[in-house]
C-alpha cells in the first residue's frame, strides 16, 4: 500500500526538445536536486516532445495514491509558457491531486552565481571582471515582461564589476548576440565573454554560440550548475507551504 510522503511530491516541468542533449541536461540537473535533498521524491515531466509527459507523471502519481505535488517551471523567465501552457496542464491534472505551482526560477542571485561559475569555467577569472564585457544571451521572448526582466538583470550584474553587461536574445527580440558582442567591442572592453542564460542545449542555445564566434569567451549552459539545483528546491520550498491550486477557489469564495 502506497503511503503518502510528509512533503508534496516535486514535479519538475521541462520544456522539452527534439535535441537528446535538452532533457540529458534536464536529467543531469534532478539528479543534483536529488543528491541534495535525498529524502525527497522528484520527478520530471516534459511539456513536448520528450517522455515522459508531465499529464503522463501527474496521472501516474495520482493512481499510486499521491496527493500532495509541487510543479515547479523549469523556466528562467514569466512568459507564455510559465503563464498558459502549463497552467493549463496544471488545470487537466487529476482531481484527487493537491498542486501547488511554484514560481519560475529567474530572477535570482543564485542565477548571477551560476552564470559566473559558467565564466569561470570557461578560462575567466574574477581579476578578469573589470577589463571583460558580459553578453547575458537568453532566447528571447515576445512576451514584454520577459524581455524587461532580462534588461533588469543585465543592469544589476554589470554593477558587480564587470566592465560592461549587454543582454542579447537568440530569437523574437533585439539585440542579437553577435550584435551585443561588437557593441562591446566598439565600447573598448578588453575581451568579450558570452553568457548563455539558457538552462539546457537546444536550437536556440546553438544560435547563441554561432553568435559568440567573435567574442573571446563562451560559456557553457547553466543545466545542473550547482547554485540551480539549491534554487530548484529554494521554490520548492516557497511553494510547499501555498495553498493548493484545488482549493483557491474555495478559499476565495
Amino acid at each position: 500500500m502506497y503511503t503518502q510522503p510528509v512533503e508534496p511530491v516535486l514535479v519538475v516541468i521541462a520544456h522539452g526538445s527534439r535535441d537528446p542533449r535538452h532533457a540529458a541536461t534536464v536529467h543531469a540537473l534532478v539528479r543534483r536536486v536529488r543528491s541534495l535533498r535525498p529524502g525527497l521524491r522528484v520527478e520530471t515531466g516534459f511539456l513536448d516532445f520528450n517522455i515522459p509527459s508531465v499529464q503522463g507523471v501527474l496521472e501516474s502519481l495520482a493512481a499510486e495514491g499521491v496527493r500532495d505535488v509541487v510543479a515547479l517551471p523549469l523556466l528562467l523567465t514569466r512568459a507564455f509558457h510559465a503563464k498558459a501552457d502549463i497552467p493549463a496542464v496544471l488545470r487537466d491534472a487529476p482531481r484527487r491531486l493537491n498542486i501547488r505551482q511554484a514560481e519560475v526560477l529567474g530572477p535570482s542571485p543564485l542565477l548571477l552565481s551560476a552564470l559566473e561559475r559558467r565564466l569561470y569555467e570557461a578560462g575567466l577569472t574574477p581579476a578578469d571582471k573589470s577589463s571583460t564585457g558580459v553578453v547575458l544571451a537568453s532566447a528571447g521572448s515576445t512576451d514584454p515582461e520577459a524581455i524587461a526582466v532580462i534588461a533588469e538583470i543585465a543592469r544589476e550584474w554589470r554593477h558587480t564589476g564587470w566592465c560592461a553587461v549587454r543582454p542579447a536574445f537568440a530569437s523574437a527580440s533585439l539585440p542579437r548576440t553577435e550584435d551585443a558582442v561588437r557593441e562591446l567591442r566598439e565600447l573598448g572592453c578588453e575581451r568579450v565573454a558570452v553568457a548563455p542564460y539558457v538552462l539546457a542545449p537546444g536550437f536556440l542555445p546553438d544560435r547563441i554560440a554561432r553568435g559568440a564566434e567573435r567574442a573571446d569567451v563562451l560559456a557553457d549552459v547553466l543545466g545542473p550548475a550547482p547554485e540551480v539545483a539549491r534554487l530548484l528546491l529554494r521554490r520548492y520550498a516557497e511553494a510547499a507551504v501555498r495553498v493548493p491550486l484545488s482549493r483557491r477557489a474555495a478559499v476565495s469564495a
